[in-house]
């Protein structure tokens, strides 16, 4: 088994879209049979750091999280799962598959036939995946995750990830479109990549972005074309953490709104790039998302048709590869307070407003850095335990 170099995930940014650079055909992307009964099907959803995630279970092991990303033309499991549900004759001969994360970089994974992956009455059989070891990504979201469940998983049906109601929706694909679709915005989009790209607009202009809900960001925007005007920056911000390494964000806001079809975002956030353009979870977390691979079409809805507000981003400065006894700073904001006090790249934390890290998973750090004017962080030196109080600031105003 080939195990890939996995860098650290740090806090506060992520991305998990991977792409086929292998041998994997568009056939073998899709499960090689879905059942799904008549009705529809609701699974709860955690919705934590934008990542939308599903538990299930439908034997004596699990349960299983995974991770649902629109951004990912394939499915990912752990050795575990893997382990559990393999397919015996197929894993004789399994080969390994490039992949290419959404940041550019490659590498190379097992791949797996899955016999089967349920969720509620919906059942995926003979699925094509790769294995991937999630331990930082779980470590990363205070959740154990098992996988990552790819576009192409959902090819034959109708699914929607509905945000604001945290809850998962899978239909059969009909011969009539899906209700949803008169409910929201209908939206064409491209599956070339086996994932969906749709035109969206900047102020006066059009580009193509990604539906990625794997990237837990707002959009990432790649500038080639553009001509956006910046209101704040873009300045340096976290780390950002994918599946194949880490890259530091260039973050800003814009003077021109993005508009989705008829919905507004008012003076967005965006962290640049030098790969595809993409819509992340910040953004998709304000709708029920519908999607229809029949028909390449998706949905978007919303109770409120008024523009969405700018957003401020708070942040403490620093950027974390997490462990369940100790977090250790893996970047630090050029000019922020913490840089101000001296903290360093490979400084140890092991509490947090006096409380042991193991005590905090992300979505409560998230919130007390939305809400607090400061945190005391306390470091680890040899056997000295030194407090240090760190204020929070606004990363983009």
């Amino acid at each position: 088994m080939i195990r890939p170099r996995v860098h650290f995930i740090p806090v506060l940014a992520l991305t998990l879209a991977l792409f086929l650079a292998g041998c994997m055909s568009k056939h073998d992307l899709k499960p090689g049979r879905t059942i799904l009964p008549k009705n529809s099907i609701s699974l709860p959803a955690q919705i934590v750091g934008n990542q939308f995630i599903v538990e299930t279970r439908w034997d004596k092991h699990g349960p299983w999280r995974f991770l649902v990303d629109t951004g990912s033309s394939v499915t990912l499991v752990s050795a575990d799962f893997a382990r559990r549900y393999a397919s015996e004759k197929a894993a004789l001969a399994a080969p390994s598959v490039h992949v290419k994360s959404a940041d550019g970089q490659s590498t190379i994974l097992p791949a797996v036939t899955i016999r089967r992956i349920e969720l509620e009455d919906a059942r995926f059989e003979n699925v094509q995946a790769l294995i991937f070891d999630f331990s930082e990504i779980s470590a990363h979201l205070g959740v154990k995750i098992d996988g990552v469940l790819g576009f192409p998983l959902f090819r034959e049906t109708v699914f929607t990830l509905d945000y604001p109601q945290a809850r998962l929706v899978l239909t059969a694909t009909g011969l009539t479109p899906d209700p949803a679709f008169a409910q929201g915005t209908t939206i064409k989009f491209t599956n070339s990549r086996r994932t969906p790209f749709i035109p969206v607009r900047l102020g006066g202009e059009n580009f193509i972005a990604l539906i990625d809900s794997g990237n837990d960001g707002p959009l990432l925007l790649n500038l080639v074309g553009l001509h956006p005007t910046f209101s704040y920056g873009p300045s340096p911000g976290v780390t950002v953490g994918t599946l194949t390494g880490n890259r530091m964000q260039e973050i800003g806001r814009l003077e021109q709104p993005l508009d989705i079809g008829p919905h507004r975002f008012e003076k967005p956030i965006v962290d640049l790039t030098d790969q595809i353009s993409a819509i992340g979870g910040e953004i998709l977390r304000n709708f029920a998302v519908t999607f229809d691979q029949s028909r390449n079409q998706v949905s978007f809805r919303r109770d409120s048709s008024i523009p969405i507000p700018p957003q401020i981003r708070r942040a403490a400065g620093l950027s974390f590869s997490k462990t369940p006894t100790y977090w250790r700073i893996a970047s630090v904001i050029p000019g922020s307070p913490a840089d101000a006090v001296g903290v360093q790249t490979g400084d140890l934390v092991i509490r947090i407003n006096g409380e042991t890290v193991a005590d905090w998973n992300l979505r409560r750090y998230e919130s007390v850095v939305r809400r607090a004017s400061e945190i005391t962080f306390t470091f680890l030196k040899g056997t000295k335990e030194t407090p240090v109080v760190i204020p929070t600031f606004d990363l983009v105003p």
